[in-house]
């Protein structure tokens, strides 16, 4: 495996992007209400287990921007358009046909799939420009 220069900021602006979105995503203000409806998590239910959770998706967001200025960078990928691409196939490839598969067999509503998804969609996009961006 090539070695390659990481550039540690992007990564964590990267991953600071993801939390900053999930925060959003997942509020009122944005697909919460939704979200808890389709899964019967309550907000007192997500206040229980928050510093935890917390704790794995910062972790998460960190080892997915490492991982991701890996792979922009095995793949050539020199723009903010080249990323955007990166961040689409890994996420065709790796979450969008893996939770679908998830979801089916656990009964799952697809509107729930297209709010976690979808979360992820935005987050391999924007991260994958600029981690490829940012040199």
């Amino acid at each position: 495996m090539p070695s390659i220069d990481v550039n540690y900021w992007a990564v964590l602006v990267a991953a600071a992007f993801n939390m900053a979105l999930g925060a959003f995503w997942y509020s009122p203000n944005g697909f919460g209400k939704q979200w808890s409806k389709l899964t019967g998590v309550s907000n007192d239910d997500m206040k229980a287990r928050g510093n935890t959770g917390m704790a794995l998706s910062l972790a998460g967001a960190l080892i997915m921007a490492f991982v991701l200025a890996h792979f922009v960078r095995y793949a050539g990928s020199v723009s903010f358009a080249d990323g955007l691409v990166n961040g689409f196939w890994l996420w065709t490839a790796f979450i969008a046909v893996t939770m679908a598969g998830m979801y089916v067999f656990e009964g799952r509503s697809w509107k729930l799939w297209q709010i976690n998804a979808g979360y992820y969609l935005v987050v391999l996009l924007v991260t994958g420009g600029l981690l490829a961006a940012w040199r």
